[in-house]
């Protein structure tokens, strides 16, 4: 019959499932072919709204220069492909899994070490928040009527994303797999129809075709310098497309070995499947002439746009590829990207808990976050990263436009130091290296990553100057928090190190021991902490008891007597009846007197069933270990004493039969239930 433990952990088990074994921890470790929607579902689902971020900024000054975006969109793409050869260096050059974190602590420091840490923490929540909103938008696409509820979706999903991932990393990645690759092979068999049609003259015309998009004001005359920021605005908005690339960096021991190679292979399929479908899809949204304004009612033509939501560039291209919104491939289309993006978040849920590990594994972080849970997964990590996505995308309502602001500033951030980082590390092995051909491949290592470090730091630039004023400022607000949270963490540990360093004092016995048992009554928990303090042999052993009301003090008295205790009674006195204070006090007595003397003190404690019955019991007991953990030379000792709720109903009856589990320690066997102190 399941106690009532088993009944409690089952929740926890319909979630998780069965725990695995430590030793099992090598089961885990992923494949390619599940390391892919594991790790890149991130990047590879950017396609879905990287281009539609291009066309937003694009279309604030009307049609007049979506000229621009396929030129944009090539750009993107040299730098995806730069990044990631960048990132294939240092996957073989770390394949610990530390990522940029690792590679700029180990070449630039703790500083910068910090500052990408920051960085990265930041970005894998807005990973989830914008994957989540962006994933509720194309439902909303297909079924409109959904958003009202847009918010109670987003964070429900995220949920979702939480519990598939707290049951391990094999299980989540099987989870992941199928719908990632359903996304892959639906973008690409929608890209091959798409051009086909449109080179065959067979029409391909998006439901924002015949839009005209009235210029945002300001926007009317763009020229000079102000059309310069203007593109660099767009391009920055299409880097979005890059995100995630990072995180199989930090996952390489996750993969099966060889991990670096395997990493390696990875992030190439990842770069080349991302570069294809993000080409593809803004190929054909220029086709499709599709428009797309941050305002819905800009679009000249949309009569609906102050009740109805604008469908996403990419629920458009389906529907003009397909035949409609009513079609089977649009609707395919439709779900393959909503469940991607809703599941690209993992790419954070397998990100940040690692990060999370190795920053609490150099002590910047709780050391609690480096605890694998039941399924082998960082629990602690999983769960924190769901509530910081969950209460960000309340805040911002899931609006993926307000979100999407914040994005990429953390990500090029870690891109940059990074990458500059790994230049000093090929520095560092070019020192001690001689040999020819390794020079010659270490060289050319150093400038891919020179090459990637100064693309990225241009980016980063770009996006701070272009995305500061629309909620950048409050990543660049909070990376400054973190990085001090971490520096004060990290201090906080040195220092309790260096206090818990064993000196010669600590080695030494202490002179003598005073057991204090502390006495409410004459019952069975005081007799057996009596019991258990004389079985200690101390040098003295006291009955202490705080005097409180006269008459129950000398009843108290009486009964000590008539049991024929073999231990005196010690009174004191409370006239302000505090019971908390005199015995603190009379501990700090007995320590003035003989400082080398060590002061046990004994608290009987009841074991309950229920959390009511806490409120009922034991508030004494807490309020004086809470005061006496502070005494210096004092140690507290806790007496459980188990009441019968404590072991649940059924196990009542087994008293008929012999002991019930507890009796020991209820002092409830045959041998002493008639014996008062045991």
């Amino acid at each position: 019959m399941p106690t009532l433990s088993d009944l409690g952990q089952l929740p926890k088990r319909l979630v998780l499932g069965r725990p695995v074994r430590s030793d099992r921890l090598g089961e885990s470790l992923l494949p390619k072919r599940l390391a892919l929607p594991i790790f890149a579902s991130d990047p590879l689902s950017s396609v879905a709204y990287a281009t539609q971020e291009i066309l937003i900024v694009l279309t604030l000054a009307g049609t007049a220069f979506l000229y621009l975006a396929p030129w944009l969109a090539i750009a993107v793409v040299l730098l995806l492909v730069t990044v990631v050869l960048s990132y294939r260096q240092v996957v073989r050059a770390y394949p610990s899994g530390g990522g940029d974190y690792e590679v700029a602590m180990k070449n630039h420091g703790q500083f910068a070490g910090l500052t990408v840490a920051s960085a990265l923490l930041v970005d894998y929540v807005l990973t989830v928040a914008v994957s989540v909103a962006a994933g509720t938008d194309n439902i909303i696409s297909a079924f409109p009527d959904l958003n009202q509820h847009r918010v109670a979706i987003a964070v429900g999903l995220v949920a979702v994303l939480a519990a598939a991932n707290l049951r391990g990393l094999r299980e989540s990645g099987r989870t992941f797999a199928v719908p990632t690759y359903l996304f892959i092979s639906g973008i690409l068999v929608m890209t091959v129809t798409g051009l086909i049609r449109h080179l065959f003259g067979a029409g391909l015309d998006a439901e924002s075709a015949g839009y005209s998009i009235t210029p945002e004001p300001g926007f009317e005359q763009v020229t000079g310098l102000a059309l310069v920021f203007f593109v660099l605005r767009a391009f920055a908005s299409g880097c979005t497309a890059l995100t995630g690339v990072e995180a199989i960096a930090n996952g390489v021991p996750a993969f099966k070995p060889p991990k670096s190679r395997n990493a390696a292979t990875t992030l190439a399929l990842m770069g080349g499947i991302a570069a294809t479908m993000f080409s593809g899809v803004t190929a054909l949204a220029l086709a499709a002439d599709v428009k797309y304004a941050e305002h819905p009612c800009d679009l000249v033509g949309f009569t609906g746009c102050e009740t109805e939501p604008q469908r996403t560039v990419i629920a458009q291209i389906a529907a003009a590829v397909f035949g409609g919104p009513t079609s089977p491939g649009f609707f395919y289309i439709q779900a393959a990207t909503a469940l991607v993006l809703i599941l690209a978040a993992n790419t954070a849920f397998n990100g940040f808990p690692l990060l999370g590990s190795v920053l609490a594994q150099d002590r910047f972080l709780p050391r609690q976050l480096h605890t694998r849970g039941d399924k082998l997964v960082y629990s602690n990590g999983i769960l924190l990263l769901a509530g910081f996505a969950a209460l960000l995308i309340a805040a911002f309502g899931a609006d993926v436009n307000r979100l999407i602001q914040m994005y990429i500033v953390g990500v090029f951030t870690s891109f940059t130091i990074g990458q500059w980082g790994m230049v000093r590390h090929w520095n560092r092995e070019l020192r001690s290296e001689d040999d020819p051909q390794a020079r010659a491949r270490i060289r050319r290592s150093q400038a891919i990553n020179a090459v990637g470090g100064t693309l990225t730091t241009v980016v980063l630039l770009i996006i701070i100057v272009t995305k500061f004023t629309r909620g950048a400022w409050l990543v660049l607000l909070v990376m400054p928090v973190l990085f001090l949270l971490m520096r004060a963490i990290n201090r906080h540990y040195s220092h309790v190190a260096e206090q818990l360093v064993p000196d010669t004092d600590s080695r030494l016995l202490p002179s003598k021991v005073h057991a204090v048992v502390l006495v409410s009554r004459v019952h069975k928990p005081t007799l057996r902490a009596l019991a258990f303090a004389r079985a200690t042999r101390p040098d003295h052993l006291t009955a202490l008891t705080v005097n409180v009301d006269d008459a129950e003090t000398r009843a108290l008295q009486q009964q000590w007597e008539r049991y024929d205790i073999p231990v005196p009674l010690t009174v004191v006195e409370s006239p302000f009846r505090e019971i908390t204070r005199p015995v603190v006090d009379f501990v700090k007595s007995i320590r003035r007197d003989s400082p080398r003397e060590l002061v046990v003190v004994f608290v009987p404690q009841y074991v309950v069933g229920h959390w009511w019955e806490n409120l009922l019991h034991n508030q004494s007991a807490l309020r004086l270990r809470a005061r006496l953990q502070f005494q210096p030379g004092v140690m507290i000792t806790s007496v459980p004493w188990q009441l019968e709720s404590s072991i649940g109903r059924e196990d009542a009856g087994l008293r008929a039969t012999g002991p019930a589990p507890g009796d020991l320690r209820r002092g409830l066997t045959d041998e002493q239930e008639h014996t008062p102190y045991g």
